[in-house]
């Protein structure tokens, strides 16, 4: 039975362990949205992953919607990444860049005064994320069907900068109640042309982009991001297992590298992994509050290929030693998660293996 710590190739990508770093935003790309020094440090510290999942970046300026997130857009973005890139892969990491656009979770604050874009005019629920007085999300403005393809454009466009700064392959960040993810559901999605209604239209966006990303990129260094529990900013469906399980068969016939799948083990409602991994060939990626035994069990028992810790990488950037050894494990300060300077974001203790070489 494989374990977290056996190989295991992705595509292209051979991973020397199946713990992978999920996305992990943090806030903390201050020069024109360009990732720094401290960054760099950051990505470097956990190059002991199977494989690291840089945290969301956007595409174009119209596509953010928090403070200080980083983006693929400029040449000064493309260069910070080259050289975080460089130093990771130096370490012995692999590195895969997460490309996105918040869509409706955005606001004007952070658009230069214009309004977010979305499938149609439907307000996501909860507040503007950082934003002090809290403000709720306002009512999107809806793409007209003529803008779609200049969106999928700078998908492309960000994607042949990932190339660039030398990625060993993207994400395209579908998941978690996003500009795709709100396309995909109908609860977010009441459109009336090709980009709306059946499944078949719904899905017709993210595959328009991934068409678009495999001009620039072989399939097996392509994964998609998805959150099958539809449990972030307003996301619901009417059929989770049609629409799902429509994209991963299409991801499959595109021969795509991996689908990385949030979905908890807990809970009454039916699981859609099982039903992912019939349809999809490629390599399935868990994620969702997993501890070391329970990735160990889901891989043990073939339901992913890997598994996918966020929180747990905040706090250690040793993790895969800690797993090893069945050491203990830094509690997470979640006061620090975005507190914009290394506070928090490289200064966690990292295990002394000087008893080890004694």
């Amino acid at each position: 039975m494989p374990t977290l710590f056996d190989s295991f190739r992705i595509g292209a990508l051979e991973l020397p362990n199946r713990i992978v770093m999920a996305l992990l935003t943090r806030m903390r790309a201050f020069e024109e949205r360009a990732p720094g020094p401290l960054n760099l440090e950051h990505y470097v510290q956990r190059a002991s992953a199977g494989l690291i999942l840089t945290e969301a970046t956007s595409v174009a300026p119209h596509g953010v919607g928090y403070p200080n997130t980083p983006g693929l857009w400029s040449e000064l973005q493309v260069q910070r990444w080259t050289q975080i890139v460089a130093a990771v892969q130096q370490a012995g990491g692999r590195i895969v860049s997460q490309l996105w656009h918040v869509g409706r979770i955005s606001d004007p604050v952070y658009l230069n005064g214009e309004k977010p874009v979305a499938p149609s005019a439907i307000a996501a629920g909860g507040h503007v994320s950082m934003l002090r007085p809290q403000k709720s999300y306002e009512v999107p403005r809806a793409l007209d069907t003529d803008e779609i393809p200049d969106i999928v454009d700078d998908f492309r466009k960000a994607a042949a900068n990932a190339k660039r700064a030398g990625f060993d392959g993207i994400e395209l960040h579908a998941a978690n109640g996003y500009l795709f993810d709100q396309f995909l559901h109908d609860g977010s999605n009441t459109r009336n042309d090709r980009y709306g209604g059946p499944v078949v239209n719904r899905v017709r966006f993210l595959l328009e982009t991934v068409d678009s990303l495999l001009k620039v990129w072989p399939a097996d260094r392509i994964g998609v991001h998805l959150n099958l529990i539809s449990s972030s900013h307003s996301m619901k469906d009417s059929d989770p297992a049609a629409l799902f399980g429509c994209v991963a068969e299409q991801l499959s016939e595109r021969k795509l590298a991996f689908i990385f799948g949030r979905e908890s083990l807990e809970g009454d409602t039916p699981r859609l992994a099982p039903l992912l991994r019939q349809k999809f060939k490629g390599a399935f990626i868990a994620n969702e509050g997993l501890t070391q035994d329970t990735a160990e069990r889901v891989i043990a028992a073939g339901e992913a290929d890997a598994a996918a810790f966020g929180k747990l990488y905040i706090a250690n950037p040793d993790l895969v030693e800690r797993f090893r050894r069945k050491a203990p494990l830094n509690p997470l300060n979640s006061a620090t998660i975005y507190s914009g300077d290394a506070n928090g974001y490289h200064d966690y203790p990292i295990l002394d293996t000087r008893r080890d070489r004694a």
